[in-house]
């Protein structure tokens, strides 16, 4: 048997993913979509905040709390890599790991300190379904975590899969102004899972309270309803 530690959630995520579908790869993709890191209430203490208000990046390490897990495997098949390719699981950032804990960096836009939920961080970046537990917050450090010579293995090279978005007007005006932004950087990064590509097959994003639907055909995500959830059909 393993050894095994307690980890404590100190926060949770804020954010307008409702469910995995849609979340960024990668944090910092999407860098219009805004969250709020609350903290549970025994860390609602703005001492342990103190100097954070100098830091432009966050390291947030969190949990993939949603992704069904079974034991775990020593290989998984990366997105980026068409999800047919088998490599180690310790050289991807896959939720199928031994302990499924997540590293994203995130910009910090800011710090509210009067709130009925106590002291709350503004983020940019993240990539993180709504209430993902966290159980640490460590500035980001350019002179040590920085580092532009770095290798990338197997994603060096990889095309980034950016889609032009067609979105009518009249729909976007269903779109709250301020998360406008951030909804079309999500869908210009394709939602899609890497292996499907029919041109005909209809999709669902849960953004922020909307059901967005679209379709994608010759580079271009298709949107073609924006609708609350709660009527969806």
């Amino acid at each position: 048997m393993g050894e095994s530690v307690e980890m404590k959630v100190v926060a949770r995520i804020r954010s307008d993913f409702d469910t995995k579908f849609g979340v960024p790869r990668q944090s910092g993709l999407a860098s219009q979509v805004m969250s709020r890191v609350v903290f549970e209430p025994e860390y609602r203490n703005a001492d342990a905040l103190r100097g954070l208000e100098g830091f432009s990046h966050l390291w947030l390490i969190w949990g993939f709390d949603r992704a069904e897990r079974k034991g775990w495997s020593p290989t998984v098949r990366p997105p980026r890599l068409g999800g047919n390719a088998r490599v180690g699981v310790f050289a991807t950032r896959s939720p199928f790991r031994p302990n499924p804990v997540g590293l994203s960096c995130v910009e910090l836009r800011g710090i509210e300190t009067d709130t009925s939920e106590g002291p709350v961080l503004l983020v940019a970046g993240a990539d993180m379904v709504d209430r993902t537990p966290i159980f640490d917050i460590k500035p980001y450090l350019p002179y040590a975590d920085a580092r532009p010579d770095a290798r990338g293995g197997y994603t060096d090279g990889l095309p980034d899969r950016l889609l032009t978005v067609d979105f009518p007007p009249e729909l976007q005006g269903r779109v709250p102004a301020e998360k406008l932004p951030g909804l079309l950087e999500v869908l210009s990064h394709d939602p899609r899972p890497s292996y499907q590509s029919d041109p005909d097959r209809r999709y669902g994003l849960s953004f922020g309270g909307l059901d967005v639907r679209f379709t994608v055909s010759d580079g271009t995500a298709h949107v073609f309803d924006v609708i609350e959830p709660q009527i969806a059909k």
